[in-house]
């Protein structure tokens, strides 16, 4: 067969030209098999061991005091996730520290019934109206234990490999970050009085430290409680019963100089008191001596509602 000067040779069947050379699938040079960036390697070439590695070795796995830290701030998360569906419960709580500021710290700021010294008495109230909000967010927490529980969602987390510390200090933290966002409320309503606050960045991040050790100590008590009576109508009940006494037995309301003897007992053995004499000092700048021992005492209260809530919990789940 004759071909004219200058055209491509002729294929064959098989995909070579008359003169030996390859073609690729669409008659092109070098576009055969082992050709393109799709390639294998050429031979002698060292294969990529970095992406073995990746393929065949696993992450190394967190262990001791990082995988309890992870798994806290996971549960914690999940807590804080049903803040997401539901606020209500944030403006439904704003009602009753405002209503104690505006009524109750107004008019005894008028008539000078409970001597405070040179500070204002709706100043002296402000940090304990704080107090007792976050406290009254957390004293009810273990009622959601108890729910999920009814639910079989506690059963299914104490079968997971999640410490029954982690678990419980999960809530206890998602319980005071509730109450931060309370007490940043009340802060803004006391502001909004002329209640002569500090706004010192670092005395801030100290009262955001005292109000959620405060609220965890509260919500390991509720879920203990939780853990002993074992059913919400109870829980409500003795909740109820002790808020108020926790109240009325601090120095939130009134200095501890002038309370009965028997009662300055219960106030320096009463949580709510350190809390309250902490978030005095950071934020009006009083006496702040006390403030070490102070939040010694919230620390150890809320390790301690961490050990009981957690040796209790597996008697909420049976």
């Amino acid at each position: 067969m004759s071909v004219r000067p200058g055209a491509p040779p002729p294929e064959s069947a098989d995909g070579t030209s008359a003169d030996g050379r390859g073609g690729g699938a669409n008659g092109g040079p070098g576009s055969g098999p082992g050709s393109g960036p799709g390639s294998a390697p050429a031979p002698g070439s060292k294969p990529d061991l970095t992406k073995l590695n990746l393929l065949l070795v696993p992450p190394r796995p967190r262990t001791g005091w990082r995988v309890l830290l992870a798994r806290v701030a996971a549960m914690c998360a999940v807590e804080l996730q049903k803040l997401r569906h539901d606020r209500t419960e944030l403006y439904t709580r704003a009602v009753q520290p405002a209503l104690w500021l505006l009524i109750f710290g107004e008019t005894f700021t008028r008539i000078h019934a409970i001597p405070t010294g040179n500070t204002p008495y709706l100043d002296f109230l402000a940090p304990g109206i704080i107090a007792q909000s976050a406290m009254f967010i957390a004293i009810f927490y273990g009622i959601m234990i108890i729910w999920e529980r009814d639910a079989g969602v506690l059963t299914k987390l104490l079968v997971t490999p999640t410490p029954r510390s982690a678990l419980i200090t999960g809530k206890a933290f998602a319980a005071g970050v509730k109450a931060l966002i309370q007490a940043v409320v009340v802060i803004v309503i006391a502001a909004a009085l002329g209640v002569g606050l500090t706004w010192n960045p670092l005395r801030l991040l100290g009262v955001a430290v005292v109000v959620i050790l405060g609220s965890a100590f509260f919500a390991c008590l509720s879920m203990t409680i939780a853990g002993i009576v074992l059913t919400r109508d109870r829980l409500m009940g003795v909740g109820q019963a002790i808020t108020m006494p926790l109240f009325f037995a601090s120095n939130a309301l009134y200095p501890v100089a002038i309370m009965p003897g028997w009662l300055q007992v219960i106030s320096r053995i009463n949580p709510l008191s350190y809390q309250v004499d902490a978030l005095r000092g950071l934020l009006l700048g009083t006496s702040s001596h006390h403030l070490l021992l102070d939040f010694g005492v919230l620390a150890f209260a809320a390790a301690l509602g961490v050990a009981a809530a957690s040796s209790l919990l597996g008697r909420l789940a049976r």
